[in-house]
């Protein structure tokens, strides 16, 4: 998958906490960095992707602005219920740059991921782009 949006592949944000008319969750999978989907304050901010089918990572990248702390968990159902934490993040602040922080998900499989900020440098942060690696 490295190369290719997630979007082109048939995965999708299924759930968002939280989104902006101008910067909507969508972005996240588009592959295109200059875009991107902005939080509207507070923690904990989650965003669900689910994937076309049943999918095997090996790890994320995730380029974010302002994000400090991130979970992330997965599910291998159809629906995005009961998931399992895999891993937790810090990210460290990046000032007029992107934060781009490859995660390794030790070869999960998954038909969902959910993405939890629980924490930020400020009260807004933006998820640019997450790419699998499988």
């Amino acid at each position: 998958m490295i190369g290719s949006s997630l979007s082109s592949l048939g995965a999708k944000v299924v759930v968002a906490s939280s989104g902006d008319e101008n910067h909507p969750p969508e972005n996240i999978t588009d592959g295109n960095t200059n875009t991107f989907w902005m939080s509207t304050g507070m923690f904990p901010q989650e965003f669900i992707i689910r994937f076309a089918e049943p999918t095997t990572i090996s790890a994320v990248t995730v380029d974010s602005y302002n994000v400090k702390h991130l979970k992330i968990e997965k599910n291998t159902s159809q629906n995005a219920s009961q998931f399992e934490s895999i891993t937790e993040k810090e990210f460290e602040r990046t000032e007029g740059h992107l934060q781009s922080n490859a995660i390794s998900l030790n070869g999960s499989s998954a038909t969902h991921l959910r993405f939890i900020i629980t924490s930020g440098y400020d009260r807004f942060v933006s998820v640019h782009r997450v790419a699998v690696q499988n």
